[in-house]
This record gives structure tokens, sequence and C-alpha cells, in this order.
């Protein structure tokens, strides 16, 4: 579908052989991103992972995050703080529990998430950062909201007048107080015996990994690692949950699983456990495809004249793309009765995640890809192994699975708009 949107020509692609023609065969003619006015403002003028130009730079960036914070074998080497994060969780859900109390899931999971990702960037807990996730949603909301400007630049006033370029300026000074004094703090304590023993990633940029990146390259690369990290993982978590409890028979074969797993020993599920758990895996893919942590992926742009699909169509200089993967996820001439719930469709054969089946593209593909699969999924999936072992959900007195809102909020993650709430019962499981 072709788009005109005042002054910039975009594309939206909504089907796997497209999208395998833009993010594959012709991947290094997309692999830009459009300068919008929110990367521009709150990102340090795109100085980010996420919305940095294809270029040099972007490269060195991605692979100092790749290297140091978001590779499968530094993605493992922080089991530790893994569950030290969800012990804490576990344990404010078992309190509720002893109390006969529900829980706001949605509130758990969100603290769950930042705190983690706070442990994992800054080094630093959730209480002593001072990070809330209404920070994070805000970050979403204003990098998926259409200014006025970024289509019709002679019109910027507009933005100026309904007040969006003042609270997206409002904005970033708050993540700019926060990540300057966590620095500060970071290098007053370079050199102490009592320096925290986690080994952060912002160590590592501070430490002068690369003489290429200035404060504003740093504040940039942490603010969009941490709150890409956390809301991917809740938005993930989140839309889980609530698929289980509507789907009561998923949720009590995925539980018979990791129960099985782990029957000699009643503790707390370790990321060893879970190469053994197919099923629970099968459950994640079938909410990756029903609700992608970011259905539009974000926005690319065309760094040439480009020729697709064979030659037969042109795509000029310049043109916006936007790849639906909630559509290609739904398509069904890819998928078999796509609108259901059934985790079994990933059972048998070796359809993945990581960019090769564009019918499967969640995370995106191309060089463009989502570095932060392996820290995402490894969150998930224990997560998930927890919640699910040691507690049985259901939905308060006077609630019906069918009743529940899945109506998706604005931002780039398309969270669920309204909180989910559920009775946590304490699991009796035999030894």
């Amino acid at each position: 579908m072709l788009l005109h949107l005042g002054s910039i020509k975009t594309l939206v692609i909504s089907s796997a052989d497209l999208a395998e023609d833009f993010l594959k065969t012709h991947d290094l003619s997309f692999a830009n991103r459009p300068q919008v006015k929110a990367s521009r403002i709150i990102l340090y003028d795109g100085k980010d992972l996420a919305f940095a130009p294809y270029g040099e730079y972007w490269k060195q960036v991605r692979k100092i995050c790749v290297i140091h914070l978001l590779s499968s074998k530094k993605v493992k080497s922080m089991a530790p703080i893994r569950e030290e994060e969800l012990a804490l969780l576990m344990k404010r859900i078992a309190s509720a529990a002893s109390e006969n109390g529900k829980v706001s899931i949605t509130n758990l999971l969100n603290s769950f998430t930042v705190g983690l990702a706070c442990r994992a960037v800054l080094g630093f807990s959730i209480e002593r950062v001072g990070l809330t996730y209404e920070m994070i949603r805000k970050n979403s909301s204003f990098l998926a909201e259409i200014s006025v400007e970024d289509y019709c630049p002679r019109l910027r006033w507009i933005d100026r007048m309904i007040g969006l370029e003042g609270k997206l300026k409002r904005h970033f000074k708050c993540w700019d107080d926060l990540l300057e004094r966590v620095i500060r703090e970071k290098l007053s304590s370079f050199g102490e015996e009592d320096e925290s023993k986690d080994v952060a990633f912002i160590d590592v940029l501070l430490k002068g990994t690369d003489t290429l990146l200035t404060r504003e390259h740093i504040k940039a690369t942490l603010e969009v690692i941490i709150a890409a990290s956390a809301e991917t993982t809740f938005v993930v978590l989140d839309w889980t949950m609530i698929e289980l409890v509507r789907h009561p028979e998923v949720m009590r074969k995925l539980q018979d699983e990791i129960r099985g797993v782990i029957i000699e020993e009643e503790r707390a599920i370790t990321e060893e456990h879970l190469s053994r758990m197919v099923y629970l895996k099968a459950v994640i893919k079938e909410i990756l495809r029903l609700h992608p942590p970011a259905p539009l992926l974000l926005p690319r742009e065309s760094v040439e004249d480009c020729r697709i699909l064979q030659g037969r169509h042109e795509v000029p200089k310049g043109t916006r793309v936007l790849i639906n993967v909630w559509a290609i996820g739904r398509d069904p001439e890819n998928w078999e009765m796509p609108e259901e719930f059934r985790p079994e469709r990933f059972l048998n054969g070796d359809i993945d995640y990581k960019g090769s089946h564009f019918q499967f593209i969640p995370f995106g593909a191309g060089r463009r890809i989502c570095p932060g699969i392996h820290f995402a999924v490894a969150t998930i999936d224990v997560a998930l192994a927890n919640l699910l072992c040691f507690f049985d959900w259901r939905l308060p007195d006077g609630v019906r699975a069918e009743d529940l809102n899945m109506n998706e909020d604005d931002g780039i993650g398309a969270p669920r708009k309204q909180q989910l709430e559920l009775l946590p019962i304490p699991a009796q499981i035999p030894r």
C-alpha cells in the first residue's frame, strides 16, 4: 500500500514475499531510518542505536551493544541478575496470594522488566535509579506519534501550537536529568572498593570502549536500550498472561510441562531447565505471531532509487517503508486459522523469529533486525516458566474471560490498553 503523507511517500508492506524483497533482497537500500522530530529531540538528535542513520557510527554502536550486552554469551552471563529480579517478583506475588488478594499482573510485570533493565544496563536497582515505566511508555508513544513537521516541514509551527514540541522537550529533560545523575554517580565510584558488584553496560561505555562515543552518544544509547528492552519483554509477558487466562486448556498443558521438569525439586526454575520446555517455546512463538512487540517495526527509508519485485516497480529515494508484521503474522496465505491462539502450530517445524522466515518476523530482519532478541527471549522464557510453575491463575469473581479488554494502546510496542488483574493461587507441586 502506498500512502502520500504530506510530502513523504510511505509504503506499508503486509505480505511475507514483499517483506523479504525489502528486508533481504534490497536490505542495504532500505537500511536507513527517517530522522523524525521525536527521535531528534528525545534521543539526542538520533544518536541512539535504534534511530541512528545507517553508516559507520551505527555499525560501531551496534557492535559495542552486541558484544557487551546483547550477545548470547553475555545474556547467559546475566542469568544471576534475571534470577534475583525474578525472585523479587515472585515474592510480591506470594505476598498477595497469602492474603487471598488479586494482583495487577500488568503493574508487577512493569516493575520487573524495568528493574531488570536498570540492573543490566546501569548496574543499579530501579529504586536507586528512580526510573518509572511511565517514562518508557512515553518514549514509545512519542516515537509513534505523527508530527506535522515530519511530513510537512513548513508547518512545524503547528507542532508548537498544539504543544507537541514542548512535551517532547520536557520528556527529554526527564531522561537527561536521570541519565546525567547516574553517569555522575558512576564516574565518582570508579576505583572505589564499594563499587557495584554488577559489571553493567554503562561501565563499559564510560570506561572508554570507543573514542567515538561522546556523553550524548552514551546517553542516547543507554536510553534506547533501557526503554526497548523493558517494553519488549513487558509487552510479550503481559499479552501472554491474558491469552493464557482466555485459553485455560493451553495454560494447563503448559503448566503440566513446566512442573514435570522440576517435579523432584520445589524451587525456582533456572535457565538450565528451559531447554526441556518445548511447549513453552511454542506458546511464546504464538504470542509473538499474534502480538508482535513492534507491530509495524521501526520505519525504514530508502537511501537510493530501487527497483523491487524483480525490477517491476521503482521505489524512489527517500521513500519510507513500514513492515506490518502484525498483518503478516495473521495472513491466511501463511497460517491456518490465523486468528486462533494455537501454540501447537509451532510444535512441528523449524520456523523461528530470527529473521529468516519472513512469514514470522516479530523482531524484524536484515541489517536492522532487533539486536536484543537474546536478551528479550531469555527474560520471557524464565519469567513465564516461574509464573506458571508456582502459581495457578484465575480471574477475579464476576470477571469472564470473554469480557477481557483486548484493545491495544498507542505506541511502538502496542501494549494492552487495560490493566490485567488476576488471583494468584500457590500451586501444589507433587514431589
